[in-house]
């Protein structure tokens, strides 16, 4: 079984230049999703579009599946 992880999330963001506080205050992304993001929690497909829009992306540049080493 996989499990999505965020971490090509904060790589874009990185890359773009845009900080998590930028993200909430400027794009209006609430705190509780950059939450999510942090800790590998769902978030909508909605979600993800939004994101993409603003950092001008594709969902790949968001979220992978890894593989779960425990099952």
């Amino acid at each position: 079984m996989s499990i999505i992880s965020y971490k090509p999330f904060f790589n874009t963001l990185k890359q773009k230049g845009i900080s998590q506080y930028k993200l909430e205050t400027e794009y209006g992304v609430s705190k509780g999703t950059v939450d999510n993001l942090h800790h590998n929690r769902g978030i909508t497909l909605s979600t993800v579009e939004k994101l993409c829009k603003i950092l001008d992306c594709v969902p790949c540049d968001i979220f992978e599946f890894v593989k779960n080493e425990k099952e």
